[in-house]
């Protein structure tokens, strides 16, 4: 290990830890009176920030990152206009810090409750969108909690100067300006580095491809909270009507590839498939989707080429989809159990029994009934903005807005009592 890193992730560390506890000591309005400042200096900076940014775009070009990508990381007077009116949508939602869960009163007059209050520090491990820079600070800090951000080196230099911005306001407000910080390494010892500092650190959010979240959960001494991979599956039931299906897959397949919401397993029943599976084919292939299906799915379309097992178990993120015909509804739900990721699946029935054993035993974040998988997200479930999207089952499960980041205390007030 590189004792220069070590060194200066410890420091990291120590400052983000005081820093927590500085926040903690914030009020609401304090905290949204910074925030409004942070989205206000994010546009009186702009012409800094494309500067930085244009520094990144031309090494991603000259690296031959493709056009998409180059678009996830491109900031524009616009795209800032809109980080910044994220920023005042957190502002506006209820800062859950300090609620009281429950009281009770016990029998020997004890007043036993639960409030929130932040995790701490939270790190974040995250790739090339200079945006989740901005939004990964401003739910934090409306939480109270500290965060340590580790961006994709391809964003490097617009990531630099976003955290400045907004260091330099928080300093202007006289507040810890190490309520963020910024890992500027791209040494790849970095992050396993920080994946052991839960001295410092109390959870960690990777957000990422497979490879990046598999490596943190597999290697960190710190609680991480699993995020994003997500093989979503739609399971078209026997009993389901084909002029809600047909648009509910080609929307969660197609209206967006490069999102974990996005179906990327189709399921169909017996019973319906030979009218189901051509108008699907068919409805799809109009986009040059990619179908790959069992024996039975190519036999009633000659647009399914073949499917191996892995199909069943991948995340494309592309135009590609695999198809699995099923004899029941229990052996639907055993297949997406089988090769799902936990993030959400759909059934697309009139069968309100079948509707219910489905939502009931598949095991997932997010269990939809006659609607589209894209809809797991923060936004779209009412919490304003998210954090990421968990996959596991403990502290936090689906997209996660700020109750995500806080965790609970137990408050006890007495008169003197002891315990015999």
């Amino acid at each position: 290990m590189n004792e220069v890193i070590n060194e200066e992730l410890i420091e990291i560390g120590k400052s983000a830890k005081r820093a927590s506890k500085v926040l903690m000591t914030l009020t609401k309005p304090q905290k949204n009176e910074a925030l409004l400042k942070i989205a206000e200096s994010l546009i009186a900076h702009s012409a800094d920030l494309i500067y930085a940014n244009d520094k990144d775009i031309e090494k991603a070009k000259a690296k031959g990152t493709s056009e998409a990508m180059i678009d996830r990381l491109r900031l524009t007077t616009e795209r800032i206009e809109g980080i910044a009116e994220g920023v005042r949508q957190v502002v506006a939602l209820d800062d859950p810090v300090g609620e009281i869960l429950s009281m009770k009163e016990r029998p020997n007059g004890l007043m036993i409750g639960q409030k929130r209050v932040p995790l701490g520090v939270v790190a974040i491990i995250y790739e090339s969108r200079p945006n989740v820079t901005v939004d990964a600070f401003a739910l934090c800090f409306k939480t109270s909690n500290a965060v340590i951000l580790k961006g994709g080196s391809d964003a490097l230099n617009s990531n630099k100067a976003l955290v400045n911005v907004i260091r330099e306001t928080l300093l202007s407000l006289k507040i810890s300006p190490d309520a963020v910080s910024l890992i500027e390494s791209t040494d790849h010892e970095t992050v396993s580095a920080l994946c052991r500092m839960n001295k410092y650190v109390d959870v960690i959010i990777p957000r990422g491809g497979s490879g990046l979240i598999k490596n943190v959960v597999n290697n960190s001494t710190v609680p991480v909270i699993e995020t994003g991979v997500g093989n979503c599956h739609i399971y078209v039931d026997r009993d389901a009507d084909l002029k809600k299906a047909i648009p509910i897959i080609h929307n969660a397949k197609l209206q967006r590839l490069g999102v974990c919401n996005a179906c990327e397993s189709l399921v169909v029943h017996s019973d319906i498939a030979d009218r189901a599976i051509p108008m699907i084919a068919e409805d799809l292939a109009k986009e040059n989707c990619e179908i790959r299906g069992d024996e039975e799915a190519q036999r009633l379309s000659s647009l399914i080429t073949k499917a191996v097992e892995e199909d069943y178990g991948t995340e494309y993120l592309a135009k590609i989809i695999s198809v699995k015909i099923v004899n029941s509804l229990d052996e639907a739900i055993e297949h997406i159990n089988k090769y799902s990721t936990g993030h959400s699946e759909a059934i697309i029935t009139e069968n309100y029994s079948a509707a219910m054993e489905f939502e009931k035993l598949v095991d997932s974040a997010a269990v939809y009934v006659n609607a589209s998988t894209r809809f797991t997200d923060g936004f779209e479930f009412g919490f304003g903005a998210e954090i990421g999207i968990s996959t596991q089952k403990l502290h936090a499960r689906g997209p996660m807005g700020l109750n995500a980041l806080t965790t609970t205390k137990f408050i006890i007030f007495g008169n003197g009592q002891i315990r015999e």
